[in-house]
């Protein structure tokens, strides 16, 4: 049975108050506001939670249990979402090419989207962690394109995009995809791997992200960032559960799972960080 988006509780979770036709400007407070109110987290599969990928999954996970999730999970919701306010819309998939050597050749595991307009199309990706773009971006390379936080840019070279942002003068490699629109058994199969494969980083450890005005908030394991955009960073490490649950909560705004073992999860995960 077809699900029918939630577009009141999707907007009151995220805070939008305007008019929700289906236009550029839309779609640029949708983006900003989504990736301040909802994080990106991995708590599912580090905690051996099942990831579901059906709408009133989502829905359930995302905007009503106070949670954030990964990729698929934010970027099927905001595609859901924009679909039902009228945007056209589709789903491609990407290579992850972040602090990745060059001759290293990754799987397409990353979801990004394409929203077609009448300015043009525009990719539109709510779900990168700690470099997740904050407005959309127009599908035209070689052009920087400012957004509410870094600068982005795209390269197009036979047929593929390479998505960069500008880093403290430095442009770096985000990712790399083509425009060939993927479907929803081809997330669910690569889901399942990085949230069930055992050196799956999402599995492995914790890795949190949420933008706020000037801001990125960033946790790897016990090593909470907050970066100051055109400024220095803070950098502080969390020595005890009960830290790193406070910075959870209170930083990436996280209403915490009621998960069995999670303080023992969480025991481990810091008894092998070193301090």
């Amino acid at each position: 049975m077809d699900h029918t988006p939630d577009l009141a509780a999707y907007f009151d979770r995220i805070g939008y108050r305007g008019d929700p036709q289906p236009t550029l400007d839309t779609l640029r407070q949708l983006h900003v506001l989504h990736t301040e109110a909802i994080p990106f987290e991995n708590l599912s599969p580090f905690l051996g939670e099942p990831v579901e990928l059906d709408q009133p999954a989502l829905e359930d996970k995302l905007i009503h249990r106070g949670r954030g999730g990964y990729c698929y999970e934010h970027n099927l919701l905001f595609s859901r979402m924009l679909q039902a306010l009228g945007f056209e819309v589709a789903g491609l998939a990407a290579r992850v090419r972040l602090n990745q050597p060059d001759h290293v050749q990754t799987p397409r595991t990353h979801m990004l989207l394409r929203v077609r307009l009448d300015e043009g199309d525009y990719l539109a990706d709510v779900g990168f962690g700690g470099l997740t773009q904050t407005a959309p971006l127009k599908l035209v390379p070689d052009v920087e394109q400012a957004t509410p936080h870094e600068p982005f840019r795209l390269i197009h070279t036979d047929g593929l995009y390479t998505l960069q942002a500008l880093v403290a003068g430095d442009w770096r490699t985000l990712y790399q995809f083509d425009l060939q629109e993927q479907q929803l058994p081809d997330y669910q199969l690569a889901s399942w791997y990085l949230s069930h494969h055992p050196q799956s980083h999402f599995v492995t450890g914790l890795m949190l992200a949420r933008t706020e005005p000037g801001l990125r908030h960033a946790l790897h394991n016990n090593r909470y960032t907050l970066h100051h955009l055109g400024g220095a960073s803070e950098k502080r490490e969390l020595a005890s559960v009960d830290e790193l649950l406070d910075v959870l909560q209170t930083q990436f705004r996280i209403r915490l799972p009621e998960t069995p073992g999670m303080r023992d999860k969480l025991e481990r995960l810091l008894a092998t960080e070193p301090s």
